[in-house]
């Protein structure tokens, strides 16, 4: 019992010293890793302290060398200052000195005038002396005596005079004339611009033949698709390597050609693709009438136009006037009124700008009411042109007088220009009239959407809103077309009215 006990005792207490010497160990070990710590943390504290003397030192020796630089230019600027008012006080120096002798120079000229109107006054004087004592010698007035030297002049030079005036008359009329006649030729000689054009067809070249089968489409559904998007007549026969698109309208045969050679280019000939085509060739269009209207306004050297009025402008590139380009016609005109204006010493550029923008009532005619002149009139006035050019431009016709030269030479320019052989064909003009007549009166009737006559003529396509309009009606509006064709318009043959009424449904399957 006695040997448990301190059996008990002798673990108890080695527990206890185990214990205490673990502490011990412990304690120490703490205290060796906070010695550790605290060397660590002097060591990053000297390294700061030497880092930032490091940056210190370094922008101290900046802020010096930016200060000397500084310095050196407030130096030289202060130099340079000096510099320029010494140079002012010598100008101002100089100015006085100059303004001096302008001051001395304005007193003796000053002088000089006053010595001047006295021995005016006294020569009037004497004047007055000298004819009244002849007035007295002679028994007349100064008056009296004038009008007998004229009497005694006029009878014994008026024969001769007579004589003289209706020589210079003859012989200046006889002069005129042959200038003007040479002037003319001159002018005709100097320019001779080709008047070669498509009136009515336009010939596009395929790579091969096998593009016409592509065209047509599966029974013939693109070229109806393409015809409906352009407004022109494609036709396709057995002429190899091109395929002719026929319309009177110039610009339609334009989007035509220029949406086809795309096409075949593309290669991808479907109803879709050729509506696309069509508004891209429409959108070039537009670039291709400011193009044609900067290289007239170059060539004929009238600059400085408003850009919306070149627009308008570039569009008379697609008017044709009597079969005659109206845009060339301007530009022809444009050349002549110029030389002609040269030889005469008138105001070439005047001459110039009014027989250039004398017809630019015809790219608007179709669209607003007037005489193309009174359109031109109300463009011109509109976009800031000068009073003279409206002048010259606006009598070309006779509509309105001649109030200048110019205007006189901008008449005889247009009648040059536009009655040389070749220039113009009279029944093309009355062809194509009838056919805008007949498209004019297709597009009076509400509910269509466009329509265009093709064939020659033969036949007028008209497109309906078909959500404005059913098929019955459209029936009906095919027949009081062909009847006020019939009535207003005379024309060889018989005109096919078709009525076209179409309705798309389009979703994308997403």
């Amino acid at each position: 019992m006695f040997t448990k006990t301190v059996l008990a005792l002798a673990v108890m207490a080695g527990f206890c010293l185990g214990a205490a010497i673990g502490y011990w160990l412990r304690l120490v070990l703490l205290r060796a890793r906070k010695n550790s710590l605290e060397i660590e943390v002097q060591k990053i504290v000297l390294d700061a302290q030497v880092e930032a003397k490091t940056v210190v030192e370094k922008a101290e020796t900046a802020a010096k060398e930016k200060i000397a630089a500084v310095e050196s230019e407030l130096k030289e600027k202060e130099e340079k200052l000096t510099r320029l008012e010494t140079r002012v006080f010598t100008r101002e120096e100089q100015l006085d000195k100059k303004q001096n002798e302008l001051d001395s120079e304005v007193a003796a000229v000053k002088s000089r005038i006053e010595e001047v109107r006295a021995i005016k006054e006294k020569a009037e004087h004497l004047l007055a002396e000298r004819s009244s004592e002849l007035a007295k010698v002679a028994g007349l007035s100064k008056e009296q005596a004038l009008q007998q030297l004229h009497a005694e002049l006029e009878r014994e030079a008026g024969d001769d005079l007579m004589m003289r005036v209706a020589k210079l008359e003859r012989d200046g009329m006889e002069k005129l004339e042959r200038r003007a006649k040479e002037i003319l030729t001159t002018a005709i000689h100097r320019l001779g611009n080709s008047v070669a054009s498509d009136t009515m067809a336009t010939a596009v070249t395929i790579p091969n033949d096998e593009i016409k089968g592509k065209i047509i489409g599966k029974e013939g559904r693109n070229i109806k698709a393409f015809e409906r998007a352009t407004g022109v007549e494609v036709i396709i026969d057995d002429t190899p390597g091109s395929i002719v698109l026929s319309s009177f309208d110039p610009m339609r045969r334009a989007v035509a050609r220029m949406a086809l050679e795309n096409l075949i280019l593309d290669g991808r000939i479907q109803p879709a693709k050729i509506e696309e085509a069509a508004d891209k060739a429409r959108a070039d269009i537009g670039k291709i009438i400011k193009e044609k209207a900067d290289a007239a306004c170059f060539e004929t050297g009238v600059l400085n136009l408003d850009p919306r009025l070149m627009t308008v402008l570039g569009r008379l590139h697609f008017r044709t006037s009597f079969g005659q380009s109206v845009l060339q016609h301007s530009t022809e005109m444009a050349h002549i009124a110029g030389m002609i204006a040269e030889e005469l010493g008138a105001n070439v550029q005047v001459a110039k700008a009014g027989a250039l923008l004398h017809d630019i009532g015809k790219a608007l005619d179709h669209e607003v009411q007037g005489t193309h002149v009174e359109i031109g009139r109300r463009i011109l006035q509109k976009f800031g042109v000068s009073e003279e050019v409206v002048k010259a431009m606006q009598a070309h016709h006779e509509e309105y007088p001649y109030e200048t030269v110019e205007s006189i030479i901008v008449q005889v320019a247009d009648s040059i220009s536009g009655g040389r052989p070749g220039a113009r064909r009279d029944s093309v003009e009355n062809y194509l009239k009838r056919l805008g007549d007949i498209e004019e009166i297709a597009n009076s009737f509400a509910g269509v959407e466009k329509c265009y006559a093709i064939s020659a003529g033969r036949e007028v396509r008209v497109f309906v809103k078909p959500e404005e309009m059913t098929d019955f009606q459209s029936r009906e509006l095919a027949r009081n077309i062909a009847n006020r064709i019939e009535n207003e318009l005379k024309y060889p043959g018989e005109v096919k009215v078709n009525v076209i009424r179409e309705s798309r449904s389009i979703e994308f399957a997403r």
